[in-house]
């Protein structure tokens, strides 16, 4: 059931958790530091509202943010910080549902491993099991300034297609999920990728690559993984945020 401040604000029940899952990323953004102050953005689709998604406030920190102090926007507005929302952020994720259906949750952040794979010509290689759920999943958009211009998304669209993270060069990263917890861990792998890459790299040496097909087998052996027993973890996630504080949950 919602909490007394969820049927105050008329929120349901499917709802009220979804805010409760979004409030705990961008707490495990913070907690992780891959927040930039009040930058960067995770989003999701507000349950039995197919034009509506959740985001920040703009002017909060991410350890600022809770449940009910998420902001609910249609993804066909124009808004921008008048309105309360980061542009660039608006203008992004309501983008990415609008073209994507089957996306629920999408995560961008500036982190300086993030911005460092991202302004390699090479791209992420797969050369870690971290890597492996990228393999053929992994978008590339070429950097055109501030993302705040909506005559951009038709072409961040199709340079994420229809896979599950996007590279925005020189920028920074994007992950994507059918959950809020599925997005979050796509990220964290993501990052653990690149900043393992960018290691090896710096050692010198060669490097050791994965044969094509088993980097096909475990790339979906991690997406069947991710859709089922995967999710586990976003249990123990919420339980290590309420030791520290569940205040997210308010």
């Amino acid at each position: 059931m919602t909490t007394s401040i969820g049927q105050e604000l008329h929120i349901s029940d499917a709802e009220w958790q979804e805010r409760i899952n979004l409030a705990a990323c961008y707490r495990l953004l913070a907690l992780y530091g891959w927040d930039d102050v009040i930058y960067n953005h995770a989003s999701v689709r507000v349950p039995g509202e197919p034009t509506m998604f959740l985001m920040k406030a703009h002017t909060l920190l991410y350890q600022e943010v809770t449940a009910s102090n998420l902001v609910k926007v249609s993804m066909h507005a124009d808004l921008d910080e008048s309105s309360g929302v980061n542009r660039p952020g608006f203008t992004l994720h309501g983008g990415i549902y609008l073209a994507r259906p089957d996306v629920y949750s999408a995560v961008h952040v500036h982190t300086q491993t993030g911005q460092a794979i991202s302004i390699l010509q090479c791209g992420l290689l797969m050369i870690s099991q971290s890597a492996m759920r990228f393999y053929n999943r992994l978008g590339y958009h070429p950097y055109e300034g501030l993302t705040d211009a909506f005559t951009e998304r038709p072409r961040i669209a199709a340079n994420l297609a229809q896979h599950r993270a996007l590279i925005m060069e020189n920028h920074g990263v994007l992950t994507v999920g059918t959950t809020v917890r599925e997005s979050f861990i796509l990220l964290k792998y993501l990052l653990d990728a690149a900043q393992i890459q960018l290691q090896v790299q710096a050692s010198g040496q060669a490097l050791r690559f994965i044969p094509e097909d088993i980097c096909e087998k475990t790339a979906a052996q991690y997406t069947k993984h991710d859709q089922g027993r995967g999710a586990d973890d976003w249990p123990a996630y919420l339980r290590k945020l309420d030791l520290i504080d569940a205040s997210y949950r308010s």
